[in-house]
């Protein structure tokens, strides 16, 4: 393959890449303020979503940042492609690529298929999430929202609660903010810490009542029933009593404190009905700040070479002419 670079974890980007991405997304939440929220940084760069699961934060949030970049779009839709006919993965994606797409946003329920695309195309690759692995771009997105409610990130008390086994919003969360210097703690019952959690690095309780005081971040998850093979769990009127943040639970918050959930909601099971309405909540920012990151990674895989990475120019036009593959650093 060409020596692109991809998106494919936490881990890839190290603190430098999340940094930058981060400072990125400053420029572009600007842009999406706009009465035109448009900028020609990625025009005559195409763009194609791979979507083998169930979305709709994700993908739709791609596709708009996609197009406020300038760049056309192909959405791949698996039921009606040829996957049915039993074509692999790797004959797929190559298929979409060789229509001249520059990047492919792929989620697959396979853990490792971003990476196995990355090394078949020739093609930037960004992880949308794949199986229990990771969720990059997630996590860019939560981090950048809490910098914006917090000040910063450094030396922050992030609780992470719920299914964390099952969770690739949870491994990408935590390596972002430890590599961006956030104290972790995970909360949920044994059945559902992942195997080798204590190497993770980070606080372990089951006990949310004595973490929420204490935490400038709460950050809850679903319990992914389609992941779970065997019944880990009494209840979900037991868990949400246990571990779900309901309401009374949230008025114990610090006054600056935030929740997060990164979607879709389980109201009632891991957080509380009331809750989403709150002032403390953050959900629909998140929502909306995953434009701006992700108009960011894109920029910063397909606009700039690499290592330079300077914030787009403020004009919608006139639009500058597409960037040659050796302009953009083999990117």
């Amino acid at each position: 393959m060409s020596g692109r670079r991809h998106l494919l974890s936490v881990g890839d980007l190290g603190a430098d890449g999340l940094r930058e991405i981060l400072r990125l997304a400053d420029s572009f939440a600007e842009v999406n303020t706009r009465a035109i929220p448009k900028v020609p940084a990625l025009r005559g760069r195409t763009v194609a979503s791979l979507f083998f699961e169930d979305s709709t934060r994700t993908r739709l949030s791609f596709e708009t940042a996609a197009k406020r970049l300038s760049a056309d779009t192909v959405t791949f839709s698996a039921g009606s492609s040829s996957l049915s006919k039993g074509e692999s993965l790797r004959d797929t994606a190559q298929t979409v690529t060789a229509m001249g797409v520059d990047c492919v946003v792929v989620r697959h329920r396979s853990a490792g298929a971003a990476v196995a695309l990355s090394r078949w195309l020739d093609a930037a690759v960004i992880n949308a999430g794949d199986g229990c692995h990771e969720h990059p771009t997630q996590a860019l997105l939560d981090c950048y929202t809490i910098q914006q409610r917090l000040g910063g990130i450094e030396g922050r008390r992030v609780a992470i609660v719920g299914d964390i086994a099952h969770s690739r919003v949870a491994r990408s969360l935590v390596a972002a903010l430890q590599l961006l210097d956030a104290s972790v703690t995970l909360v949920a019952p044994a059945t559902l810490l992942p195997p080798a959690v204590e190497a993770w690095g980070v606080g372990l309780s089951s006990n949310l009542d004595d973490v929420v005081p204490r935490a400038d971040v709460v950050y809850l998850l679903r319990l992914q029933r389609e992941r779970q093979e065997r019944a880990l769990l009494p209840s979900e009127r037991e868990f949400h009593e246990r571990f779900g943040l309901s309401a009374e639970r949230a008025r114990r918050l610090a006054d600056h404190a935030i929740v997060m959930h990164p979607g879709p909601l389980n109201r009632g099971v891991e957080i509380g009905a009331e809750v989403p309405e709150m002032t403390c909540a953050t959900i629909s920012e998140q929502v909306a700040n995953g434009v701006s990151v992700r108009m960011a990674a894109l920029f910063w895989l397909l606009g700039v070479p690499a290592g330079i990475a300077s914030p787009p120019g403020a004009e919608v036009s006139p639009a500058p002419e597409p960037a040659s593959a050796a302009e953009v650093g083999g990117d």
